[in-house]
């Protein structure tokens, strides 16, 4: 009975390994995504596992995704451009159409060879943002992939690098500041030459020698509400519990530590600390924090 019950858990376990093999080689770019400017630029390889974005001095390039969701927990895993990038943006951010557009944002700004990318973030809620928050890397982001999350659920946004949070943008609709839970916002990323502010306020150019930059992708996973026809997969009245734990996620202890510990140490502009920038005094919300 030992070598059944050996065997059995064996396949079991074999079942097991399979079925998050099926999962993680479910997400295809060929799928999901769309490249939608930069004239051949932006690339879907390794039959559908990597996507790369370029830029030359004649253009950059883009993609967004086919679906369009409202609220989730997106993932996608980024290898920026190395050695001297100054001038270079890459941009990762969900955002919805019109002019009252909501927007969340991760932008990668280049550099010089040796210097650290600056990691920007702001979130945008009916049309209006001016909510930076910008950060070092504790690595480097070109040396190989990492994961850049967005968690997106009625209560919070959670920005967070390889599982570790770096901002928490809280519904505060209680006391007037607009939160993003009303429109839909489909995922988008572009490589772009931004060299009029990007690097040290726009004092170093893009060096085109350097061309084509190139950045990465994969791994992109998003577990996540699919808006369609004005409906979202995620039913109204079903309990959170069966949209995921992600859909009422807050964070624990541990997580509020890592966070604490981002700020301390990687921070280096927050919106909410710049009274220079609100004579009038700071946004609500930051005096809430």
């Amino acid at each position: 009975m030992a070598s059944l019950s050996t065997s059995n858990s064996t396949l079991l376990m074999a079942l097991i390994v399979g079925c998050v093999m099926m999962a993680a080689s479910a997400s295809n770019f060929y799928q999901d995504f769309d490249i939608t400017w930069g004239d051949g630029r932006g690339k879907i390889l390794n039959d559908g596992q990597l996507l790369s974005l370029s830029l030359d001095k004649a253009s950059g390039s883009g993609f967004q995704s086919k679906n369009e969701y409202l609220f989730g927990k997106i993932d996608m895993q980024l290898k920026l451009v190395p050695g001297n990038s100054a001038g270079t943006v890459t941009a990762y951010y969900l955002s919805s159409k019109g002019s009252t557009w909501d927007e969340i944002d991760f932008e990668f700004l280049g550099n010089l060879s040796g210097d650290p990318y600056i990691l920007h973030t702001n979130v945008f809620s009916q049309g209006k943002g001016n909510r930076e928050q910008q950060f070092y890397l504790w690595f480097d982001p070109t040396a190989d992939f990492h994961t850049y999350s967005i968690l997106w659920n009625p209560q919070r946004i959670i920005f967070s690098v390889d599982g570790t949070p770096i901002r928490e943008f809280k519904n505060m609709e209680s006391i007037g500041v607009p939160f993003p839970k009303n429109q839909a916002m489909r995922i988008y990323s572009s490589l772009w030459n931004a060299d009029d502010w990007a690097t040290r306020g726009g004092l170093v150019k893009t060096d085109w020698s350097h061309a084509p930059f190139t950045a990465s992708y994969r791994n992109f996973n998003a577990n996540a509400c699919v808006w369609s026809n004005g409906a979202s997969s995620c039913k109204s009245n079903a309990p959170s519990s069966t949209k995921g734990a992600w859909f009422s996620q807050e964070m624990d202890s541990a997580s509020q530590q890592r966070l604490r510990w981002v700020r301390k140490n990687f921070m280096i502009y927050n919106y909410c600390t710049d009274a220079k920038r609100f004579p009038q005094g700071l946004p609500p919300e930051c005096r809430m924090s």
